[in-house]
Order: C-alpha cells, then sequence, then structure tokens
C-alpha cells in the first residue's frame, strides 16, 4: 500500500492561486467522487481525503500504486490551470514525507501562525466528510488519527501553543495601530463562520462602540450577534450600511467578492475619507483587491497577516525541536504500521498464510476423524490419531529442512527450529 499528498499552502502559491482551489466543507463529498472516479482501473479503491482552509489545500491518497501524476493533473483541471502550473507551486509527498508532513500540519508547524489550534479542528472537519463520502479505508484513517494523536501530544508535551498569536488577535493588534482607541469603533463582521466567531470574540474584547454582523443566512448571523450584544443586518444591505464601520472583517465561503470597490469607494465619500480597516481572512477572497489601493482604506488579507505573527525566536525554535522528536516517532510508528501490511516487507500477510496452512490441517483431519468414528472406531485411537496426524503436518517441513543442505546450513536451521518449537526447553 503506498500513501501519497499533494499540496499548496500559504508559503508555496499566492492567495489567488489558492483561491482556485478552495472548497467549502460541503463540496468535499462531491469532489471526493470525482476525484476517486477518476483513477484509472489499474488504481482501483483509491481512498482520500480533502483539506482545504484559507491557507492551504491538500490532497491525502492511499493505493496499491502510488498515483500523483494523475493526482495532480485531476487537481489543475479542477482549478482551471495546467499541470505544469499547479506543479510549480505544489508539494508533492509519498509514504513517509506524506505522513510527516501530515503530523507537521495537525501539530501547527507548517501554519502561518506557529502552533494555532483552528487547523486540527479543520482536519477533523475533513476527516469527517471524507468518511460520509465512504472515501476514507483503513490506511488514510490510521494515518490522519494518529495525526491527532500527534497533536495532541505535541500540545501537552510542549509550550508550542503558547507561542504563538492567532490570526484573529494579529488583526485586532492591526486596528490597534490605526486607531487610537478600539472602545470608540464600530466593527462589521461578514460572514458568522469559525473564523469570524473567532475574530468577534478577539474585538469584543476590547469593548467596541458597536458590533454588527452580515451573514447570508439570517438566522446563524442573529445567533453570533447576540452573544457580543451586536446587531444582524441582512448580507444585501451591506454596500449601503458599510460607511458606518470603521472595522470591517470578512470572512464567507462566496466564490466572488462581496465587497467591491465602488461600495468601498462610496462608503469613503459617505465617511468624508476617515480611515477605515479591513481584513479579508477569506479564500477566494471577500473583497475585491483594488481597494487595497484607496489611500484612505488599510487592507489585509491572511498572507498580509504573516509579518504580525512573529514571537519570541528562541522559545518557539525550543518548542518546535520538541514538537519534532515527537513528530518523528510518530511517523516511524506509522510507517512500521505501514511495513506489517506490505505483502512483500510484512509480516502479517505471512501469519495469515500460516494461519491459513493450519487451518487446513486441522480440517482434513477432523474430517478423517469424523469417518473413523462413524464407522464405529474406538474414541480414545480416533483423538490418538488426530493429534498424531497434526503434529506429523506440522513438523514434516522442519524436519525435511534439517535433513537437506550442506552441514553449515543445516546448523543455521537447527538454531532456527530450536528456538521456534524448542523455546520452553531447559
Amino acid at each position: 500500500m503506498a500513501v501519497w499528498a499533494l499540496g499548496i499552502n500559504h508559503t508555496t502559491a499566492p492567495l489567488d492561486l489558492r483561491g482556485r482551489f478552495a472548497f467549502a466543507l460541503d463540496q468535499i463529498a462531491p469532489t471526493l467522487q470525482g476525484l476517486r472516479g477518476s483513477f484509472p482501473a489499474r488504481h482501483p479503491a483509491v481512498e482520500a481525503a480533502i483539506i482545504s482552509t484559507c491557507n492551504r489545500t491538500e490532497i491525502y491518497c492511499a493505493g496499491e500504486h502510488p498515483a500523483l501524476d494523475h493526482t495532480l493533473g485531476w487537481l489543475a483541471q479542477t482549478g482551471g490551470v495546467t499541470p505544469s502550473m499547479l506543479q510549480s507551486h505544489a508539494y508533492t509527498l509519498e509514504d513517509g514525507t506524506a505522513a510527516r508532513h501530515a503530523f507537521r500540519v495537525a501539530s501547527g508547524l507548517d501554519s502561518m501562525v506557529l502552533g494555532e489550534a483552528q487547523i486540527l479542528g479543520q482536519m477533523k472537519n475533513a476527516v469527517r466528510a471524507a468518511e460520509s463520502a465512504g472515501a476514507l479505508g483503513r490506511t488514510l484513517n490510521q494515518l490522519f488519527q494518529r495525526s491527532f494523536s500527534v497533536a495532541k501530544e505535541v500540545r501537552s508535551a510542549t509550550e508550542i501553543g503558547a507561542h504563538s498569536i492567532s490570526m484573529a488577535a494579529a488583526a485586532v493588534r492591526l486596528a490597534g495601530q490605526l486607531f487610537e482607541d478600539l472602545a470608540q469603533t464600530r466593527v462589521l463582521f461578514v460572514g458568522a463562520g469559525e473564523m469570524i466567531e473567532l475574530a468577534a470574540t478577539h474585538f469584543a474584547a476590547r469593548n467596541p462602540k458597536a458590533i454588527a454582523v452580515a451573514n447570508r443566512t439570517h438566522e446563524r448571523g442573529e445567533a453570533l450577534a447576540a452573544r457580543f450584544g451586536g446587531e444582524v443586518m441582512r448580507l444585501g444591505d451591506l454596500p449601503e450600511r458599510l460607511h458606518e464601520f470603521d472595522a470591517v472583517v470578512s470572512c464567507t465561503a462566496s466564490t466572488l467578492p462581496i465587497i467591491g470597490l465602488g461600495a468601498v469607494e462610496r462608503a469613503l465619500k459617505r465617511r468624508k475619507h476617515r480611515p477605515m480597516f479591513m481584513v479579508d481572512l477569506a479564500v477566494p477572497r471577500d473583497i475585491e483587491p483594488e481597494v487595497k489601493a484607496l489611500e484612505d482604506v488599510y487592507l489585509y488579507t491572511v498572507d498580509d497577516l504573516a509579518s504580525v505573527v512573529q514571537t519570541a525566536q528562541a522559545n518557539r525554535q525550543a518548542a518546535v525541536a520538541q514538537a519534532e522528536a515527537i513528530i518523528d516517532a510518530g511517523v516511524q510508528s506509522f510507517m512500521h504500521w505501514m511495513d506489517q501490511r506490505d505483502p512483500v516487507k510484512g509480516s502479517v500477510p505471512l501469519i495469515r498464510q500460516l494461519h491459513a496452512q493450519a487451518d487446513t490441517w486441522r480440517s482434513a483431519e477432523i474430517a478423517r476423524a469424523r469417518k473413523l468414528l462413524a464407522r464405529g472406531e474406538d474414541v480414545d485411537a480416533v483423538l490418538e490419531a488426530l493429534s498424531r496426524g497434526l503434529t506429523q503436518k506440522m513438523l514434516h517441513g522442519a524436519i525435511s529442512e534439517l535433513h537437506a543442505g550442506n552441514a553449515e546450513q543445516r546448523e543455521q536451521t537447527a538454531e532456527t527450529i530450536s528456538r521456534f518449537f524448542l523455546r520452553n526447553k531447559s
């Protein structure tokens, strides 16, 4: 069995390219079905999972033989780019390196924000989606369950999470640099997902003058707004009310921008060009990139926040070293599990063959004993014959090997047979 993975993330691909390969959670199941159905007949029953967040899109697969080229070609076609274009921004991994990458992602070591915990929840959601789609088999299930276990150990045994600043906290820090007093600002959150909930929690801690939530689903937006004592507004009202807010944080699953250049220009005019702070945490973008060029707008994307998440370097590197050691042990354990199930390297297939051979011998001797009993033979004599027959079958191969080969080979065979059959000999 082979495991392979490919992906793009915040270090290998620009934001707009990542946006082409962003999959909402409800798109995962049909996308996985399309991927698995695309493999040729020589790659039957390929397992697959897709992790798609604002910072990465990754595909993990397991099958009898690796098929990285096919997987990359399929993903390129899905995103409407050429395979060579995607390949220039993608990373491809196999077996141990794929496992190591999954463990590092789950542990927060491969994130823009070192040690951030949100990615672990996103990975678990992706695994549940793959399970629901029937795309997850024994191998990938082992890979992900072990990645979750490693991530838990990393967080409990190291200080990796203590030396991080979340994307939401970074946004608040940037807003604090622009506005003298955040308590005098009006903040609008567009969307009501996990990222917006996290951002709203951080901003609410600074007691802004007003909070509003605009969301496509009114009920969900209302529930989030109620938590922070804010108001809910319809997404369709956003262009007319944009001027009311000093800070706008957006993160929706829309495939097209929902805040355009024209709407922001009109808002600035009504604000008499008082500055606006905007954070676009969505991939693909929620806010048109041209907005960034406006003189009185301070627009930040997920990639722009990278410079804000720097923390104490010495402490961070010590925690990373500890985490990498835990990950190394996890990778070795997973690869050992894989080897055990390899038809060439592993012992599991041999164990199964031994059990099958023993069952064949047992069935033959039982059938022979039943015939003797049916003919009225003495029970003790039949049992004696059954046990003798099984013993002879089990020892026949070993005894034959003892008589075969030269003296050196016979001596090695004798040592092996003694170890197998005479372990309790005093």
